[in-house]
C-alpha cells in the first residue's frame, strides 16, 4: 500500500487540529496540552508536537495526515514532520491579519527545507472580518497570481470542505509529479 504524508502547517488557531479531526477516519492522535503563554488568550489548549490522523484515500493508497505545532518555539518539530512530507497545506486565518506574518514564516521555513507542492488553506472565511483570499495572498508575499499556490477557502468544522482542500492538494501534488517527468 502506498503512503502519502501531507504536513498541516500554520499559525495558532488557524484550525490545523480540527482540520484532521474534521476527516480523519481514525481517532486523531495528538499532543495537546494547556496553553501557558500569549497562545491561551486564543484557545484554551495548544499543540505541542504534532496531530496524526488517518485516511483511506483508495483500496492502494491512504493519507497520513501530520499536523504541526503553531508557535514558533515548536519549529524543530515542523523540521521533523516536513522532511519526508509529500505535500503541505499551509492554514491561515482569514480574519486575523496579525497572524499573516508568522503564516508568512512558517511557509518560509517549509519552502527553505522542501520543494513539495503546498496549497493555502484560508480559514475562517466566514468571519465578517475575514480579508478576500486575494488579498491574503499579497499580504503573504505573492503578488501575481503566477506561481502562486493553489488557495482555496476551508471551514475545518465541515468534513466535505477539508475533503475539498485534501483534493486539491492531491492535484496539485500529481501535477507537479506530470512536471517533474517531462
Amino acid at each position: 500500500m502506498e503512503i502519502m504524508r501531507i504536513v498541516v502547517t500554520g499559525p495558532v488557531g488557524a484550525g490545523k487540529s480540527t482540520f484532521i479531526r474534521s476527516i480523519s477516519e481514525i481517532e486523531t492522535v495528538d499532543t495537546d496540552r494547556k496553553a501557558t503563554d500569549e497562545t491561551a488568550q486564543l484557545k484554551p489548549k495548544t499543540t505541542v508536537a504534532m496531530d496524526f490522523g488517518r485516511l483511506q484515500f483508495s483500496p492502494n493508497m491512504a493519507l497520513h495526515l501530520y499536523g504541526t505545532p503553531g508557535q514558533e518555539r515548536f519549529d524543530f518539530m515542523w523540521d521533523i514532520l516536513i522532511r519526508k512530507a509529500h505535500a503541505f497545506i499551509l492554514l491561515v486565518s482569514s480574519h486575523r491579519p496579525q497572524d499573516f506574518r508568522a503564516a508568512r514564516r512558517v511557509s518560509a521555513f517549509m519552502r527553505h527545507r522542501t520543494k513539495v507542492p503546498m496549497v493555502i488553506g484560508c480559514t475562517h472565511v466566514d468571519r465578517p472580518e475575514a480579508w478576500p483570499i486575494q488579498e491574503i495572498a499579497i499580504a503573504l508575499g505573492y503578488l501575481s497570481p503566477h506561481g502562486r499556490p493553489p488557495m482555496v477557502a476551508v471551514n475545518a468544522l465541515d468534513r466535505f470542505s477539508v475533503a475539498e482542500a485534501v483534493m486539491t492538494l492531491i492535484q496539485t501534488y500529481a501535477e507537479s509529479q506530470v512536471t517533474a517527468l517531462r
